[in-house]
């Protein structure tokens, strides 16, 4: 087993010094988006010393632009574990390229038509496709997650499938209360119908490997500030099906290949970001070779490292703290853990928790469906997340602040 070293790591992040109420300041709300690392910093800096330009240029700094855009999309394709004939795109976030994509599929939907929506994802991969059906006609249905196991009922999608569905809208993995779904399964099941598939990855990037290849998926989308890169969208499709259809975009822009889902000027300082992002997650352990074989020894160790600070977590816990997800196998979700705690609000939590310079995030995350099934969607829950710089002294810490708090409740 390969142990990260998370005090290296550690020196890596610049944001890990804050202080806050004279106390370094402990990051537990990474689902809501990452620190970054020098490196990332360094590269968008880098870019935006030596100057750019856009693309199109006979000149130098416009090839610059060029090859870095090309970079981040080689990156994102070896941190994608995509198929060959895939095509990368990027976007400002996951919600505005799902749109996009949206707006797109459902161009040729009609009365009659199906999608298939989920109660476990959050919202940017709900409410485009929500939206889709209502102008289009479309008819839309719903999969539930089970609220005793919190899991996925994948045999409701089977039953909910059928010859009139044209797309599933699918989770990697929940927001809120970490579950991870079996993508790979769900594909089959909608392609079988002749369904096509979008998986929402933006949660699961940072935590585990993402191998779209062995997914199958049609389309796949995560930002990379959720995985300690810039706020910027990337989006994996099969380039067969992105060539057929008809993106909204200016009468100049290319008409073929991934340009054609790029709208506007991208920003190619964040682009550089994107490709430094990458190569820090491959870089975390010793593993030699191509790039896209040190991610998958990276994540091997990020999800060893995640398991083991979630079962302290859970040993730790007051008794008067519930928490909502999957317990008995760390395996089968994130290290993102959705918790109230007796006689206090999520946002009197939170506030206490910060006052201590302990971040974490309250409220619904925008995974609206998943608070309505748990019936909070009046305050939603607290969510406490950990990444891969995240130490045993830090879970001790907040801990220690839950008991505190418990016993003053």
């Amino acid at each position: 087993m390969t142990v990260l070293n998370t005090s290296a790591i550690r020196t890596q992040f610049p944001a890990l010094c804050r202080e806050e109420n004279g106390s370094t300041v402990a990051w537990f709300d990474g689902p809501s988006g990452s620190q970054v690392p020098h490196s990332v910093i360094d590269a968008i800096s880098e870019f935006l010393t030596r100057g750019g330009s856009n693309h199109g240029g006979a000149f130098a700094a416009s090839r610059d632009s060029e090859a870095t855009h090309e970079g981040a999309r080689t990156a994102i394709a070896d941190l994608y574990g995509t198929r060959k004939d895939d095509y990368i795109a990027f976007g400002m976030n996951m919600t505005s390229l799902n749109f996009a994509l949206s707006r797109a599929l459902s161009s040729s939907w009609g009365s009659g038509d199906e999608v298939v929506v989920t109660r476990l994802d959050h919202d940017a991969n709900v409410s485009p496709w929500l939206r889709a059906a209502a102008d289009s006609g479309a008819t839309v249905k719903w999969v539930p997650f089970n609220t005793d196991t919190y899991r996925l009922d994948l045999a409701r999608l089977a039953d909910v499938v059928g010859p009139r569905t044209r797309l599933v809208a699918i989770t990697h993995a929940s927001n809120a209360i970490g579950t991870i779904v079996d993508v790979a399964a769900a594909t089959r099941i909608a392609h079988d119908a002749g369904a096509l598939v979008a998986v929402d990855a933006v949660h699961y990037a940072p935590h585990g490997l993402i191998d779209v290849a062995a997914i199958d998926c049609d389309f796949l989308i995560a930002s990379a500030y959720k995985f300690f890169g810039p706020h910027i969208g990337a989006m994996a499709g099969r380039g067969a099906l992105l060539e057929e259809l008809d993106a909204y975009k200016v009468r100049p822009s290319p008409s073929r290949g991934p340009d054609k889902w790029e709208t506007g000027t991208q920003s190619f300082e964040a682009l550089a970001g994107v490709a430094a992002a990458v190569d820090h997650i491959a870089d975390l352990t010793a593993a030699n070779g191509p790039r896209r074989g040190r991610i998958i020894a990276a994540y091997t160790a990020i999800q060893d490292h995640a398991i083991s600070l979630g079962e302290r977590f859970l040993r730790g816990l007051p008794d008067t703290a519930t928490v909502f997800g999957i317990t008995d196998d760390l395996t089968a979700r994130t290290p993102t853990f959705a918790i109230e705690l007796e006689g206090l609000s999520a946002r009197q939590l939170a506030t206490e928790l910060g006052n201590r310079g302990i971040y974490v995030t309250d409220g619904d995350y925008y995974a609206v469906e998943v608070m309505n099934a748990l019936d909070r969607a009046d305050g939603g829950l607290v969510r406490i997340g950990f990444l891969h710089y995240t130490t045993e002294d830090e879970v001790d810490r907040l801990l220690g602040a839950l008991g505190e708090l418990a016993g003053n409740a």
